[in-house]
């Protein structure tokens, strides 16, 4: 193609599409993606880039996976679509509930199937809600999160999500949601006498006696804030937690459709604690994105208190135990199990984290650089002395941004936080160019 072809065809795209997160400003500078090589995106004029965010922290196992491909063709050609709704069922669902029981947490051995994190979120809401009805509590219902914490966009998803920009078009949102401090270790500020990682916790406990522990179903949170920021939480965080929401009867739901298989370096995140959850979600690289695949998982208490009570679940999508979709989840499990991918992300994340600390870590204007396994962030800031932010209006971080796209890695920023996670595939000879270019573009900016 041509060197203006990614711009005819921006031209093209404008007339008709309306993009996730749609702005015409953005979009004006958008790349037409074309073809897809292990860790690489190639646009329609042939440049290559840095696949920094692995799509949208999906893509794992990188382009071009052809036991992927073949998984999803023979099923098409076998069963390429079957009903899920009780009564009907089909062989690969069949056989991914099983390879999923053998690989979570051990309490958690009966899965839901969905197509995406969002829906897997609502999934979550209504059998937390259906659970504490069986339970003789109807009225707990309401749902308490976390700033900064992302669970999708659809309506119910989108009131249990703490990124406030999210809100203000589609407000008001679904009553009976609200939110707690995240963990923040850069920015929180504990009382004395307490750590930082418990004292975030005990905001959950405050919450609950807010609103009343007879009206709080669940607690829901990511392991590790993805979209947030990637906020690693400190490691006291999630023990109080799991108390907390013990002493109260609180459903804890783990977030885990970014952080699951592999991406921290454990297969599920909460691992690193010691925790287990009632209830967990989980997407994207769980097909590593060649499909639209997501679930959830419950407790052996939930699922024996669902069968036992006779009362039909009255949830349902069309595309629950997709076939297609758990047979290339089955592959890619695969993939994970064969290629060790809580390794790769452990050993692959340190070489990145090193390597932008070693070029970063003593910059005026880097705060820090955090993250756990192959997903990290950096931090920027006007005074890192006093830990004090550039005014938003100055978009720093998207001036950066915009920056290390032209130098050829392609990713995202929230804020003036640069988030990257790339695919697991990824080299080590690109990791080290990710940090050169990340390198950089911030003094080029910010000297």
């Amino acid at each position: 193609m041509s060197n203006d072809a990614n711009t005819t065809l921006i031209d093209r795209d404008v007339e008709h599409l309306i993009h996730p997160l749609h702005s015409h400003k953005v979009h004006a500078a958008a790349r037409v993606w074309v073809r897809g090589e292990g860790a690489t995106l190639i646009d329609a004029n042939g440049d290559r880039f840095i696949d920094g965010l692995a799509g949208l922290w999906n893509n794992t196992a990188g382009h071009g996976r052809t036991e992927l491909v073949k998984a999803a063709a023979e099923q098409m050609a076998t069963l390429p679509y079957a009903s899920g709704y009780a009564g009907s069922s089909n062989m690969r669902a069949i056989e991914l509930a099983e390879r999923l029981a053998a690989i979570t947490y051990p309490n958690i051995n009966h899965f839901y199937f969905t197509s995406g994190g969002g829906e897997s979120t609502d999934s979550n809401i209504k059998m937390a809600r259906y659970y504490w009805k069986l339970k003789g509590k109807p009225e707990k219902t309401k749902v308490i999160g976390r700033q900064w914490g992302y669970h999708g966009v659809t309506l119910a998803a989108m009131s249990a999500t703490g990124i406030s920009s999210y809100w203000p078009m589609f407000e008001p949102r679904v009553p009976g949601f609200s939110h707690i401090s995240s963990p923040y270790p850069y920015f929180y500020k504990a009382p004395a006498g307490k750590s930082p990682g418990v004292a975030a916790a005990d905001e959950l406990e405050e919450a609950i006696l807010r609103e009343g522990a007879d009206t709080v179903a669940m607690f829901i949170a990511e392991p590790v804030q993805g979209a947030g920021g990637v906020i690693v939480p400190p490691a006291d965080y999630f023990p109080r937690i799991r108390a907390i929401c013990d002493k109260y009867d609180v459903l804890l739901v783990a977030d885990e459709v970014i952080t699951g298989f592999g991406r921290t370096g454990k297969m599920f995140a909460l691992e690193h604690w010691g925790v287990q959850p009632d209830l967990i979600q989980y997407a994207k690289a769980i097909t590593s994105g060649y499909f639209p695949l997501g679930g959830i998982g419950v407790s052996d208490e939930i699922a024996r208190t669902m069968d036992e009570s006779g009362q039909p679940w009255m949830h349902a999508y069309t595309y629950s135990a997709h076939p297609v979709g758990c047979a290339v989840a089955l592959a890619m499990l695969d993939v994970i199990e064969k290629e060790d991918f809580p390794a790769l992300a452990a050993s692959k994340g340190a070489r990145l984290m090193d390597g932008l600390r070693a070029a970063l870590g003593n910059h005026a204007n880097v705060g820090e650089v955090r993250g756990l396994g192959l997903m990290c962030a950096i931090e920027i800031v006007e005074d890192r002395e006093v830990r004090k932010p550039f005014d938003a209006a100055q978009n720093i971080g998207g001036k950066i941004n915009t920056l290390m796209m032209t130098k050829g890695l392609f990713t995202r920023a929230r804020g003036d936080v640069l988030c990257f996670a790339p695919p697991m595939v990824i080299t080590e000879a690109e990791i080290d160019r990710m940090v050169s270019i990340v390198d950089e573009s911030v003094r080029e900016v910010l000297g």
